[in-house]
């Protein structure tokens, strides 16, 4: 009689709880370093007495190097297991911050930013390769909390350094004490992480060729990403220059859209589980569109506000969902399809915001800002070709059996 159960235990294990908290503590640390660093941003220009031109040029380094890196990234994470790259990549970040504030000229500062965001783009596609992962072994959604994580950490990293920087604290030292602490959480969760062999990956191959689905989701990808970035750019600009709202209430703008996203990330795997994968994803370029049209018809300011709060809402869910659904439909390792649709979405992040601004000079920012309606509502048509999963999938010898249908699947239609 114990022999069954040992056997049925085996057929049907628990959810790998130890390594969901694991991961969400992940994402919680990179959000952490990521704001630590943007928001020491201007006394690093002040110490080097960059102009804003030449700081914008060094800033591209960051993005370089992550574009660089993901692809890599990805294979390594396919061939050697997420666990193992996501440690390596999130210690290489924690020791790059630091460097940072030793960086003396501008050349050392371009190099350490590059350094800094192949770290980056490396740690982003391996956690959420082991995201997916147990997002996999749970047989539910649960990809968004994870990036809930990211958001809550941001927002404890930019609240920290808001602080440090009033004091007019030294770069060196808050940027050590941030790194050692990130590594020394990030080491003690380390072997609850999910390892190689629980990545289900054995049948899949490193590299192929995009298929269409991938290329769906990428475009998906980059069409929010581009959209994020606006905001994150543009949005205060707008209110101020356009509404005149002054440069304090300006700034409500971005953060109704953050705080919002960050909810709406809380509650999206829940919603995804009640909705399916393409209707939340179809809902969401939806109602960023509708959102941000909101905000660029209506003079009057709660309502723009409002606007702006609905794009981080429709924003919220769309990128983690595409991520989840590239590493189950590729005939690639999960980790290189992640890296693939990842890099769409930073190539969005990276041209988005400058020829928003080409587009404003040449007619009006109100125009510029329209197109990221446009590209909303060709994210939504795009995630027509995603379909919740029904019955058909099956779920891997690790899942948990709790009657759970399996994450939402893209499939194209015929």
């Amino acid at each position: 009689m114990a022999s069954n159960t040992d056997s049925a235990t085996q057929r049907t294990p628990l959810p790998p709880q130890r390594a969901r908290w694991s991961t969400s503590l992940i994402f919680f640390l990179n959000g952490i370093v990521v704001a630590t660093w943007a928001t020491r941003i201007p006394a690093v220009q002040a110490k080097l007495a960059l102009s804003t031109g030449v700081l914008g040029i060094a800033l591209l380094g960051t993005a370089v190097g992550a574009l660089t890196a993901m692809n890599l990234a990805g294979y390594l994470a396919a061939r050697f297991g997420s666990r193992r790259v996501t440690l390596i990549a999130s210690i290489c970040l924690y020791v790059m911050l630091p460097l940072l504030a030793l960086a003396a000229t501008l050349p050392i500062l371009v190099g350490t930013l590059v350094l800094f965001g192949a770290s980056n783009g490396s740690m982003d596609v391996a956690m959420n390769a082991q995201g997916v992962a147990v997002e996999r072994h749970y047989g539910r959604p649960i990809l968004n909390s994870f990036h809930a994580c990211w958001s809550l950490g941001g927002l404890v990293g930019a609240l920290a350094g808001g602080l440090v920087a009033s004091h007019s604290s030294a770069l060196w030292p808050h940027f050590l004490g941030v790194a050692l602490l990130c590594a020394i959480l990030t080491l003690s969760v380390a072997r609850s992480l999910l390892p190689a062999t629980a990545e289900a990956q054995e049948a899949a191959v490193a590299f192929a060729r995009p298929s269409r689905a991938i290329l769906a989701l990428g475009l998906v990808a980059f069409c929010v990403v581009l959209g994020e970035g606006a905001m994150a750019d543009w949005s205060a600009i707008y209110l101020n220059g356009t509404l005149r709202t002054g440069a304090g209430l300006a700034a409500a703008g971005y953060a109704a859209f953050s705080v919002v996203m960050a909810l709406g990330r809380g509650v999206g795997d829940q919603l995804t589980l009640r909705l399916g994968a393409g209707a939340m994803m179809q809902l969401g370029g939806l109602v960023a569109a509708l959102g941000l049209t909101l905000a660029l018809v209506v003079t009057w300011i709660p309502l723009a506000l409002l606007g702006f709060g609905l794009v981080g809402a429709g924003f919220s869910v769309v990128f983690p969902l595409t991520l989840s659904a590239a590493g189950r439909v590729s005939t690639q390792a999960a980790s290189t399809a992640i890296a693939a649709v990842a890099t769409c979405g930073y190539a969005g992040f990276l041209v988005g915001p400058p020829v928003i601004g080409f587009m404003a000079d040449a007619l009006s920012l109100r125009v510029a800002l329209g197109v990221v309606v446009l590209l909303s509502l060709c994210a939504a048509v795009c995630a027509r070709t995603v379909r919740t999963a029904g019955g058909g999938n099956k779920p891997s010898s690790h899942s948990h059996v709790d009657g759970a249908p399996e994450p939402s699947q893209l499939r194209l239609p015929a």
